[in-house]
């Protein structure tokens, strides 16, 4: 059984990471030059693009895992297993300037218990997250799924 009654506990769980200060004209613009995009509003600063806010590594203030990753994760052992990453499900609801101040609230929404074709078990991990700015406008959600397969 990977889904222990230790896990099943955390189900329901949240956590919450703000920014110290808002985004800025120069993080966008950096943001759009390191990713190849080339919307003039995203490259002069004045409008984020939308995946900006979503990669928390920038204000969470977490150390590196053992992969290099500074960003969310829940931290969860499951023996036995390999991580694989199901994906992401997100849904951007407007512009966002240089003046927001994003605040992301992670859930641990649910876990639940496979078989793959091959007859290994896997434990499926769905996470939501909530981006809002200082004034409490929902900007975006992520929803994410993190699977763990028995080796």
């Amino acid at each position: 059984m990977l889904l222990t009654p230790e896990l099943a506990a955390r189900i329901g769980e949240e956590v919450a990471y703000t920014a110290p200060e808002p985004l800025g004209r120069a993080s966008i613009r950096y943001f759009a030059l390191a990713t190849g995009d080339t919307f003039a509003p995203h490259l002069t600063g004045e409008v984020a693009p939308p995946t900006l806010i979503c990669e928390t590594n920038q204000y969470a203030g977490l150390p590196r895992d053992e992969d290099g990753y500074a960003g969310h994760g829940w931290g969860l052992v499951v023996p036995g297993t390999r991580l694989v990453r199901g994906g992401n499900s997100y849904e951007f609801l407007g512009p966002i300037g240089p003046d927001a101040m994003i605040t992301a609230t992670w859930k641990l929404a649910d876990m639940y218990e496979r078989i793959t074709g091959s007859g290994k078990r896997m434990l499926v991990v769905t996470s939501v997250a909530r981006y809002t700015d200082q004034t409490g406008r929902l900007l975006a959600t992520n929803e994410e799924s993190l699977i763990y397969v028995e080796r």
